[in-house]
């Protein structure tokens, strides 16, 4: 390896550690995040309450919980490929309007990154993946 190379190869592996740590939230955070969404949603339990169940949501196909009547507009998310992901659940979360247009989920979103990635942190906690 040419001596001119390291140093690059050198910053990538320092700065890859550091950028995963700085996406794995903090759960701690995120649960005082998401009593914002626990007024309509659940994470602990498969239980439905006004919202759907958000255990066991990464790698779920949007509106397919069991027994949640959900808007057409969130099935024909679904059913045109929508999983939720760490990606598309921080879209989602951005603008819930914009990213399933329809949808009858009447949250504004987060507009702050670090909450979303705590939430996140919070919510992989009742995640199979």
């Amino acid at each position: 390896m040419s001596h001119r190379f390291l140093p690059i190869c050198l910053l990538f592996a320092i700065a890859s550690p550091l950028g995963a740590l700085a996406q794995q939230g903090d759960a701690t955070a995120g649960a005082t995040i998401f009593k914002k969404c626990a007024i309509c949603h659940i994470a602990e339990t498969d239980q439905n309450k006004v919202g759907p169940s958000l255990n066991g949501l990464f790698g779920r196909t949007a509106g397919t919980h069991p027994n949640f009547a959900y808007s057409p507009a969130m099935q024909q998310a679904g059913k045109g490929g929508l999983v939720w992901d760490e990606a598309t659940l921080r879209d989602y979360l951005h603008d819930p309007k914009a990213k399933v247009k329809g949808t009858k989920m009447t949250f504004v979103g987060l507009k702050d990154d670090t909450e979303i990635t705590n939430l996140i942190a919070y919510l992989k906690q009742y995640s199979k993946q």
